[in-house]
C-alpha cells in the first residue's frame, strides 16, 4: 500500500484529494490496495476519494451481514459527517451500497456498481472444500481475473492465510450466504439516483447478464463494458476504469 492509511475514531481507510466524495467500498476478500491506480487518478481529477476498510473480520458474528456492513458504513459516514456522497462498490461492496443506498437514500448523490453482488452471484458454495490446498486456492483467485497474473503471489498468499483461518472462515461464509440469500431485485426500480454500471466482460462470478439485469431495473443508470476482464475491472483495468468513472461523474 502506497498510500497513506488514516486511523482514527476506530476507523481506518483512504482519504485523498478534495471535492465531491466518492467512497469506494471493497469485496469479502478485497482491501484497500485493490482501488490504489483508480483512487488516485479519480481524486486527482477533482473529486475526494474515500476508502474504509470493512470490518469483515471484526463484526460480532450474529451481525456479520451484508446488512451488517451497511450499518458500518452508516455510522462510517455519520462520523465523518459526509452528504451528498457517491457510492462505488465492488462485488459485496457494490451490495453494501445499495443496501445503504435503499435506507438513506437523502445521503446518496450517486451509485457506481462493479461486480456486484445483490442480484446472483456464482459462490464457491457453503465452504471451501480443499481450502488447506495452496494450488487450489490459488487457482479459485486467478479465476475472479481474465488475466491470471493479476493473482499475484502476494493476493494468493492472503486469500489462502484467510480461509484457513477459524475467526475468519466463519465470517467469510456467514457473509457470503447472507449476499446469496439477500437478492434486491425489488428494491432496485426506487433507486432513482444516477447510477453507474462498471463491469467486466468475462465476470465468472457476477456474468454479464448480471449487469445487464441491474441496467434493466435501475431507472437512471449507465452501463460500461471492459473487455477481456473479469470480476475486478479497477483492478485488471485501472486507468480505463478510473476514466471511465472520471467520465460518468463529469457527466453526472
Amino acid at each position: 500500500m502506497k498510500y497513506e492509511i488514516v486511523k482514527d475514531k476506530g476507523y481506518q481507510y483512504v482519504d485523498l484529494g478534495e471535492g465531491p466524495v466518492v467512497v469506494f467500498l471493497h469485496g469479502l476478500m478485497g482491501a484497500l490496495s485493490n482501488f490504489e491506480k483508480t483512487a488516485r487518478i479519480i481524486a486527482e481529477a477533482g473529486h475526494r476519494v474515500i476508502i474504509p476498510s470493512l470490518p469483515i473480520y471484526e463484526l460480532p458474528l450474529l451481525k456479520t451481514s451484508a446488512k451488517g456492513l451497511s450499518r458500518f458504513l452508516e455510522k462510517f459516514i455519520s462520523d465523518l459527517n459526509l452528504a451528498d456522497v457517491t457510492l462505488l462498490g465492488n462485488s459485496l461492496g457494490g451490495h453494501v451500497a445499495l443496501i445503504y443506498t435503499k435506507n438513506n437514500p437523502q445521503l446518496v448523490k450517486r451509485l457506481m456498481l462493479t461486480g456486484s453482488s445483490g442480484l446472483y452471484e456464482k459462490a464457491m458454495g457453503d465452504s471451501f472444500p480443499r481450502r488447506e490446498d495452496y494450488e487450489y486456492i490459488k487457482e479459485k483467485t486467478q479465476d475472479v481475473f481474465y488475466d491470471p497474473k493479476v493473482a499475484t503471489k502476494e493476493l494468493v498468499d492472503e486469500v489462502f492465510e484467510s480461509v484457513n483461518s477459524r475467526n475468519k472462515i466463519i465470517r467469510i461464509l456467514a457473509i457470503a450466504k447472507s449476499a446469496i440469500r439477500h437478492n434486491m431485485a425489488k428494491d432496485l426500480p426506487a433507486m432513482t439516483q444516477p447510477a453507474c454500471i462498471l463491469w467486466g466482460k468475462n465476470d465468472g462470478v457476477t456474468p454479464p447478464e448480471v449487469a445487464d439485469e441491474f441496467h434493466r431495473l435501475l431507472p437512471n443508470s449507465s452501463l460500461y463494458w471492459f473487455e477481456k476482464c473479469g470480476h475486478a475491472p479497477m483492478m485488471e483495468h485501472p486507468v480505463d476504469f478510473a476514466n471511465s468513472c472520471v467520465e460518468w461523474l463529469n457527466k453526472n
